[in-house]
């Protein structure tokens, strides 16, 4: 099942604009290892889940699979084949924005070679290219 909100004050929103890098989120927390977005881009509810269940699998239960970004936007769209006018279209699925430099995923307890093979399949379901970071140490 994909992820979206429990509930929203307002069904629809506007497209907006994606512009600038990430000033939050854009650092590792929680695990060693982390997925941060290259570029600019929507990534939907589907991509998420699909991210995550290629890195459950590939881990097996080794380690654990850290989500760092939510689908908090909703996008609209009109069925097929109707007329132009008589409104905006219904929520057709969720989305989260995501800003160069933002980490969208991390794993922790695995070795570093584990987790680039996990982060590369990650990779791979993303509408937006992806690198692997190493959390900084920290003083």
């Amino acid at each position: 099942m994909a992820t979206m909100p429990k509930r929203v004050k307002y069904r629809k929103q506007q497209k907006g604009r994606l512009r600038g890098n990430a000033t939050s989120g854009n650092y590792v927390s929680y695990g060693e290892y982390g997925l941060q977005a290259l570029e600019a881009g929507r990534v939907t509810a589907k991509h998420i889940e699909a991210g995550r269940v290629a890195a459950q699998h590939f881990l097996q239960r080794e380690g654990r699979v850290f989500i760092r970004i939510f689908p908090h936007k909703s996008v609209s769209a009109k069925p097929l084949e109707v007329r132009m006018g008589t409104g905006k279209g219904e929520p057709a699925y969720w989305t989260a924005e995501v800003r160069p430099g933002t980490i969208m995923y991390e794993i922790g307890g695995v070795s570093a070679e584990l987790a680039k093979s996990a982060f590369a399949r990650i990779a791979n379901k993303m509408p937006v290219r992806a690198r692997m970071v190493m959390r900084k140490p920290s003083l």
